[in-house]
């Protein structure tokens, strides 16, 4: 049972931490502001009362450090520091949880130096700026590393041993007027280190923009990032939006029992790719448009790992190199319900951390795809002059196209 404590100034507040004792719940009321770096002792809640906040001074944030409760709360700090971070002296952070937070600036729960297991539970957060473009480190693969996101869930340990679990739900970032920088939602483990192993991840709506030069070949960013981590069931439930090159919207190279997106996803970026896979998903199943604008952004790849079942509604791209579906590896079915769509020519787009040039094919079925059943309905349709609309190198046992084929 938990202590109640009702604070409304700075040094209530700092007094109350510094004096310890038995866990307390701390109810904050009103707005506190330049307030110092705080850490949260173990077992200790902190809860807001209507319309409280606490905004730090000087990129200071807070730290939880094990059993630690924040619920109706804002926190503001500067956009590239962390408002909430989790401490690494401990070996176990218990249970963090998370609900019906905001924050300006970034929540970045890492484990490194001791912390190597816990559990994560997030209902509510919205971050609504924060900028993670520099922070280090970035995980690597296929040619390029990784940006951290708004929301990072990170365990960097090299100890396989090393698990963190977690149940995450309602989490959004940015707004289309103010993207988050970096990746939007980021959750990763260490390729054959630490693990991260999640029941949900739900978002709402996300906005991000990695802020990536042009041109760049070894860095991508994410709307919603699923690296080295393990999740059962990935909701989209808002739209997921990208706004620069090399914004992937939606990427997967962990492993998804179930993706679901029920919301527009849309990239606005050079090189972007609406859905990209390189892990293994059971089922993927998109039931609102895909959208992409810029050359080289694609709408769907299936790069590396594989996918039992792809669902798409439509998958739309304006660009040259704009790719609207790609597959060089194994699959189940592919459908897509209500057309494929290209307007582009041939051009340069980032493959697997190269420049490459591409037509912006409607459907490729590139050597290595080997898939049981390919549908689109609604008609396929390449407007860029001398495209082909399906290009069929791979194997597929059936592929039928209703509604018209348009070159």
């Amino acid at each position: 049972m938990l202590t109640d404590a009702r604070v409304t100034s700075v040094p209530e507040l700092t007094d109350l931490l510094e004096r310890g004792g038995p866990p307390t719940e701390i109810q904050l009321g009103g707005t506190l502001e330049a307030v110092p770096a705080l850490t949260l002792p173990p077992g200790w809640a902190l809860t807001g009362l209507p319309e409280a906040a606490l905004v730090f001074a000087d990129g200071a944030g807070l730290t939880l450090t094990r059993d630690n409760r924040v619920a109706r709360l804002r926190l503001e700090t500067a956009p590239d520091a962390a408002a909430i971070t989790a401490d690494t002296g401990r070996d176990d952070c218990g249970t963090l949880e998370l609900d019906d937070v905001t924050t300006v600036g970034r929540v970045a729960i890492i484990a490194e130096g001791a912390l190597r297991t816990g559990h994560v539970q997030v209902h509510a957060l919205h971050v609504e700026a924060a900028d993670a473009r520099e922070r280090l480190p970035r995980p690597a693969g296929y040619g390029v590393a990784v940006l951290q996101g708004a929301f990072t869930l990170y365990n960097l340990q090299d100890d396989a041993g090393s698990l963190i679990t977690a149940d995450l739900t309602r989490i959004s970032a940015g707004a289309p007027d103010a993207p988050v920088r970096g990746s939007g939602v980021f959750v990763s483990g260490t390729d054959g280190g630490g693990r991260v192993e999640a029941a949900r991840l739900h978002t709402g709506a996300v906005h991000s923009d990695g802020g990536i030069a042009p041109g760049t070949a070894d860095r991508i960013s994410g709307g919603v990032f699923v690296v080295r981590a393990t999740v059962r069931e990935v909701l989209n439930n808002g739209p997921v939006t990208t706004y620069g090159p090399n914004d992937m919207v939606l990427d997967l190279w962990g492993t998804a029992d179930v993706w679901t997106a029920t919301a527009p996803i849309t990239s606005h970026g050079p090189s972007g790719i609406g859905f990209v896979n390189f892990g293994t998903i059971g089922r993927l199943r998109v039931t609102a448009p895909v959208e992409t604008f810029g050359t080289g952004a694609r709408g769907f790849n299936l790069y590396d790992g594989t996918i039992d079942i792809i669902e798409f509604d439509r998958i739309t791209t304006h660009g040259d190199a704009a790719v609207g579906v790609q597959i060089d590896r194994p699959f189940g079915s592919l459908t897509v319900f209500n057309g494929l769509c290209t307007h582009g020519g041939t051009g340069e787009t980032l493959v697997k951390g190269k420049i490459e040039r591409l037509p912006a094919t409607a459907l490729s079925l590139l050597p290595g795809a080997d898939g049981g059943s390919v549908r689109v309905n609604g008609g396929a349709a390449a407007h860029g002059e001398g495209v082909p609309v399906v290009q069929v190198l791979g194997t597929v046992k059936d592929l039928a196209v209703t509604g018209g084929v348009q070159a």
